[in-house]
């Protein structure tokens, strides 16, 4: 078994057929098959269920992908970090949108005069998919609130945030007190899109205590979000630092609700078999000793 075996089964899983899989690197089908064939017999597993003239991965064979990737990763970053003579060194890092929006360029404003041979990108995104991405080796870490949902993933918690729920200052619960739960039975929901941290977390309280609500907006924008509530079209949940400013202007109102706010805690997150070079673990260091302002 050889890096090549690994990079071939990688391109196969990812493209579902062996004709795909050869297009993509430039080798022969024969090659593909034989690879993967070669592979199922180092092993003794079945790696793929071939259904239809498509393949399918089965139990063994994603076991051997999560692997996989990262061990091709981290023998590609020792092949240019041997090749390389004073290039830059990608990092790439995924954020939620909160950590995207308030956090992520105190944290580089302090990572960057320290690592000048390092290039920094960043993708903002919701939980689940900024972890999708770790998983999927697409990004080095990612910087997210809540719990992660796989256990393939390492948690390091960093610091805490607050869910406070809202809305607009002509709204009818505006200056209500000491609100509850049910009260909001029925209400205009304006929520982010499923997979983002606020909604999972506000949704599984709403469900414990069996208060359902009118989702008449749902938004993959924060903005979208908080114009909606400036425009009384409802009630919404958000991280407090995503309201500062409305907030300040009086365009926006926090709810006196008894069961809220949630404190979150953001982790870092990075698979469990990633392999963290020193600049990788410089970043991971700058972000543990981050202090929000």
């Amino acid at each position: 078994m050889t890096i090549r075996h690994l990079k071939i089964f990688i391109a196969v899983a990812d493209c579902g057929t062996m004709s795909a899989a050869a297009a993509r690197l430039f080798i022969s089908q024969p090659t593909v098959s034989q690879a993967v064939s070669e592979l199922e017999k180092h092993y003794g597993a079945l790696l793929f269920e071939r259904l239809s003239q498509r393949l399918y991965i089965t139990e063994a064979g994603k076991r051997l992908l999560s692997r996989a990737r990262h061990i091709v990763e981290s023998f590609d970053d020792m092949e240019a970090e041997m090749h390389r003579s004073g290039g830059f060194q990608n990092i790439h890092i995924g954020c939620s949108v909160s950590v995207g929006t308030f956090y992520i360029n105190d944290i580089l404003n302090l990572a960057e005069p320290e690592m000048p041979s390092c290039c920094f990108s960043v993708t903002v995104d919701n939980t689940s998919s900024v972890e999708q991405k770790i998983l999927e080796n697409q990004i080095d870490i990612g910087i997210v609130e809540g719990i992660a949902q796989s256990g393939e993933l390492t948690l390091i918690p960093l610091f805490t945030d607050n869910l406070v729920l809202i809305c607009g200052r002509k709204h009818r619960l505006t200056g209500a007190k000491s609100l509850t739960f049910g009260d909001l039975a029925g209400e205009s929901l304006i929520s982010r899109e499923k997979g983002s941290y606020e909604r999972n977390q506000f949704e599984r309280l709403a469900e414990e205590m069996g208060i359902s609500f009118n989702r008449s907006w749902s938004c993959t924008n924060t903005e979208a979000v908080k114009n909606a509530v400036i425009n009384n079209r409802g009630i919404a949940v958000m991280s407090q630092m995503l309201i500062k400013r409305e907030l300040a202007e009086g365009e926006i109102k926090l709810l006196d609700i008894k069961e809220m706010p949630i404190r979150r805690t953001v982790h870092l997150i990075h698979h469990k078999n990633k392999f963290i070079t020193p600049a990788l673990k410089k970043v991971i260091d700058i972000c543990k000793s981050y202090v929000p302002k």
